[in-house]
């Protein structure tokens, strides 16, 4: 008896230095990442499809259309001319040319250079780089809540720290500028505000007003000191009601959400890229914009297009060069009219079946001013995750999951507890069938 004990003791004790020694491969930083939640919903959604279930999932972000032709029709053009070497870590010339050209068409951003553009693996990667070539430790970060999960893990890694500011959604879950002031007075450190404009999860888009407003208070002498970033990669998913002219402005390009370096050029990172408005999710494409080079004296752009181009040399060097062709396609031989028009115009279709079905479910709550951009809705469902047997939207989406196969993504995962995250990016056949699962499920927990 007392050997096995004496055993089973060593054994443990192996195996609790054993664990310790591990632990201590991993920087203390890593374990101050928190996990997404979606995780958990997500593993168990790979789980019930494994066994055979049918599962209908509006969890992930993504256009269920397939890229316009012309950007599949120069994909396979660059794999046949064998265009698949390295290229410049910023992105080809022909590429940054493109992208200019197209924020000078599409947002008058006259100032923007091509040595402004470092194209990326993503625009998370972009989204990342900017975070790492501007703070650090000491400095803080100002996230409006509900927002993208990574963005306050992305800033832990760079050793600052997040300010997180609730936004309302009696305002559509937009930024005001009195919240934009009276948190910057408070927090002196902060040093970066990210922006995202369409709101992944919310769809709320500041308008060209509103982003007046807030400019009008950063460019106080008080706040000169803070650099925006502002994610824009849902800036051509904006929803027009005007049926006159279908969102078509007079030079033939659709509406889009109005860009902040408009406003402050010599103090805005604009993150965009191609997965969103053109689905080129899987070629992995973005871009960052760094602030005017214009006052430069240097020929290879300014100091933070500098520090973006010197991390990504030493992560990822290039983007693909084969997406990169794809992406000149995008931005020279795809057509607003032609080509995006009928898919955009799908995905309102879409918004406005899941806006209807959500307001004939009893107690769930919609924001004031409905999502007008993006491909999210984020419904307030509190009433039926608030007692003590479902006490949280994550074991809300959990039974939903387990009951219905049904997987949303809970609202908590984005500083929204009490909601949750629907995106309506993928077939009206499959919303129907979501949206009436929902419907059971929540109706069932009433009765329940």
């Amino acid at each position: 008896s007392y050997h096995t004990t004496t055993t089973t003791t060593s054994t443990t004790t192996k195996s609790s230095s054993s664990s310790q020694q591990q632990q201590q491969q991993v920087h203390q930083r890593v374990s101050e990442i928190k996990p997404s939640k979606t995780v958990e919903i997500f593993s168990l959604v790979k789980q019930l499809q494994a066994e055979g279930n049918d599962v209908t999932s509006l969890c992930v972000g993504e256009p269920d259309f397939q890229p316009p032709s012309p950007i599949m029709e120069a994909l396979q053009q660059a794999v046949l001319e064998g265009t698949t070497k390295y290229t410049a870590v910023t992105g080809t010339l022909e590429l940054r040319n493109a992208i200019r050209n197209d924020l000078v068409r599409r947002k008058q951003l006259h100032h923007v250079t091509a040595t402004d553009i470092v194209v990326a693996n993503g625009a998370k990667q972009a989204v990342y780089q900017s975070i790492l070539a501007t703070v650090g430790p000491g400095d803080a970060v100002l996230i409006p809540a509900p927002y993208w999960p990574s963005y306050p893990e992305m800033v832990v890694l760079a050793g600052a720290t997040p300010i997180i500011v609730n936004t309302d959604p009696n305002d559509g879950y937009l930024l005001t500028p009195q919240t934009l002031q009276t948190t910057l007075e408070q927090h002196p450190n902060i040093k970066l505000l990210i922006f995202c404009n369409p709101s992944n999860p919310t769809g709320a888009v500041h308008d060209q007003q509103r982003l007046e407003q807030l400019a009008a208070v950063l460019q106080q002498d008080d706040f000169s000191r803070v650099i925006v970033l502002a994610d824009e990669i849902y800036e051509r998913l904006v929803y027009t009601d005007d049926d006159d002219d279908g969102g078509v402005d007079e030079d033939g390009f659709l509406t889009s959400a109005p860009a902040m370096a408009s406003l402050l050029p010599d103090r805005t990172i604009t993150i965009n890229g191609f997965s969103k408005a053109y689905a080129m999710t899987g070629l992995r494409l973005g871009y960052a914009v760094a602030p005017s080079s214009a006052s430069s004296s240097s020929d290879d752009g300014g100091v933070v297009g500098k520090a973006l181009s010197t991390i990504q040399s030493q992560i990822t060097s290039c983007a693909s060069s084969l997406s990169q062709a794809a992406g000149v396609a995008a931005l020279t031989l795809v057509s607003d009219e032609r080509d995006l028009r009928p898919l955009y115009n799908g995905l309102k279709a879409k918004r406005d079946y899941v806006l209807g079905r959500l307001r004939t479910i009893p107690h769930v709550q919609l924001p004031s001013i409905p999502p007008q951009g993006a491909f999210y809705v984020l419904p307030n469902v509190s009433y039926y995750c608030g007692d003590e047997e479902n006490d949280d939207d994550t074991q809300l989406c959990l039974d939903l999951l387990q009951e219905q196969q049904l997987a949303l993504v809970p609202g908590s995962s984005f500083g929204a507890p009490g909601t949750v995250r629907i995106s309506y990016a993928t077939s009206m056949e499959e919303l129907e069938i979501a949206m009436t699962k929902l419907e059971t499920f929540l109706e069932n927990r009433i009765s329940a």
